[in-house]
């Protein structure tokens, strides 16, 4: 599938749902890519969620606007975070019920909130910042990401490889686990895609020149595809993804939220917005 454009940004708030007019981009091609203890806490307060007809396969995670962003049962909702009040969360992590959030700052320090467990935390500089972090099945691990694609593992989460000593044409911004567990995609963003353990390389946009950068990678229910996302609301899809519309009408897209069925997504933007297409209910 193809990408669309976009830009802009906006306010914070809860997620109000987008009305779009979806017209199809030109089909992407594709081209081959390179073969600790808790601290003290205080709690913020969320705004109200709101409901989404439809649910992801299960529950995930977005940083939105500086907002945590649960999706889980087809709701979307800004969370509470056990954080410092003006801490900048570079990335999230759900718990497998969805009741606790890991967050994580640049520098790598971690707040766990809910049924979280915090399994560790950076105390020394990092070469690169955290751009990225994913729990493991169990819920009894992390990974945490550098923009460097080093890949760092607590509790259960084991090690599977990682881009931390490569030079890369542009920075790592995305990591997404497989269904199992056993392994992990990465993203650049560029779109060029780096795979470990069990995870299956479908596809990139490595060598494609794009309009604005990928933001992140969400994998299918399957494992056997995944959407990359631009932040002017760029869609590409790979494997078993299906492609159902792309643009973010003129907001900074953050995240790319799957139904149930697979068969349609929300892109969510930097100012709140839910932007449906396929299956997603406006």
């Amino acid at each position: 599938g193809g990408g669309g454009g976009g830009g802009g940004g906006g306010g914070g708030g809860g997620f109000s749902i987008v009305t779009t007019t979806t017209t199809t981009p030109p089909t992407a091609t594709t081209a081959p890519a390179p073969a600790p203890a808790p601290s003290p806490t205080t709690t913020t307060t969320a705004p109200p969620p709101v409901n989404f007809p439809t649910a992801p396969p299960s529950s995930s995670v977005a940083v939105v606007g500086g907002n945590v962003v649960l999706i889980r049962d087809g709701v979307p909702s800004s969370l509470a975070i056990s954080a410092p009040a003006g801490t900048k969360v570079a990335a999230a992590a759900a718990t497998p019920t969805g009741d606790g959030t890991w967050v994580v700052t640049p520098t790598g320090k971690v707040f766990a909130s809910g049924d979280a467990d915090n399994l560790g935390s950076f105390t020394k500089p990092l070469n690169k910042p955290i751009v990225g972090m994913a729990s493991t099945v169990s819920g009894n691990g992390y990974w945490l990401l550098g923009s460097d694609g080093g890949i760092f593992s607590f509790g259960d989460a084991r090690f599977f490889g990682s881009t931390g000593n490569k030079k890369l044409n542009k920075p790592v911004l995305g990591l997404s686990t497989t269904p199992t567990g056993k392994g992990y995609w990465l993203a650049a963003s560029d779109g060029g895609m780096f795979t470990f353990g069990d995870a299956k390389f479908f596809g990139s946009t490595g060598a494609m020149k794009l309009g604005k950068p990928v933001v992140g990678v969400t994998p299918t229910s399957s494992g056997k595809g995944y959407w990359l996302v631009g932040s002017g609301g760029g869609v590409f899809a790979f494997g078993d993804a299906a492609f159902t519309g792309a643009g973010g009408n003129g907001r900074v897209v953050k995240a790319l939220a799957p139904t149930a069925t697979g068969k349609g997504y929300w892109l969510l933007a930097a100012d709140g917005a839910a932007i449906p297409y396929g299956d997603a209910k406006k």
